[in-house]
């Protein structure tokens, strides 16, 4: 197996020598480089074109969020992980708007960052489940489009119980588990699904679940 090759982006070096140390213990994963600000990771992005970057949010000579952007064309395969310090909703929305592909509390970075690596690269969205709940605290009364109850009812009752799970936030694997199938059953199913409810990401299954009432 290839391992992962990571892009470290983090200011404080004491953070990057650990996070370096974890990640290089593995035989999936491998750090190709580092960088202190974002500037700098815009160089070695396209120098080093990895597969995954790790993404801290506050940076000097551009901050995480404005680097985002000019990430997607400088190296756009590789997928966005954000570590950062802020638990707050508005810098969630704002990465995921911007591209990234998943977010994790540094605080929880010890038991969250290998499960987040693996579900990124995997094509999932992964969302720190705090953050998950904030990010919905002002969506729950949102208005849906018209149908929308209708086409949840096109559904079979596999397709809605895998989405169920997925917008609570369990990873194919837990799905596969609970439900005694295997993980590529699973994400057919959860492809399927997505593709009759006309949406595209987790985040829009997990506001549309809770503006309809699919997860009480």
């Amino acid at each position: 197996m290839t391992p992962i090759r990571i892009l470290l982006a983090d200011d404080h070096a004491v953070l990057r020598s650990g996070l370096a140390i974890l990640l290089n213990t593995r035989d999936d994963m491998t750090v190709v480089g580092e960088a202190a600000d974002g500037a700098e990771l815009l160089l070695q992005a396209v120098d080093l074109q990895p597969d995954l970057i790790l993404l801290d949010l506050s940076m000097p000579r551009l901050g995480g969020l404005d680097v985002l952007p000019l990430l997607q064309q400088k190296a756009a395969n590789a997928r966005v992980l954000i570590l950062t310090m802020h638990d707050d909703e508005s810098y969630l929305r704002q990465a995921l708007k911007a591209g990234a592909a998943g977010y994790v509390l540094k605080k929880a970075a010890d038991v969250e960052l290998i499960t987040a690596i693996q579900a990124v690269m995997r094509g999932d969205v992964y969302i720190h489940a705090s953050m998950t709940k904030a990010l919905l605290t002002d969506m729950v009364s949102a208005k849906q489009p018209d149908g929308a109850e209708n086409r949840w009812e096109t559904l079979s009752d596999r397709e809605q119980n895998v989405l169920r799970l997925v917008a609570l936030g369990h990873t194919s694997k837990e799905i596969a588990d609970q439900l005694s199938l295997s993980v590529k059953t699973i994400e057919t199913y959860r492809g399927r699904g997505m593709e009759k409810l006309g949406l595209h990401s987790r985040a829009a299954l997990v506001r549309f679940a809770l503006a309809n009432g699919l997860l009480e």
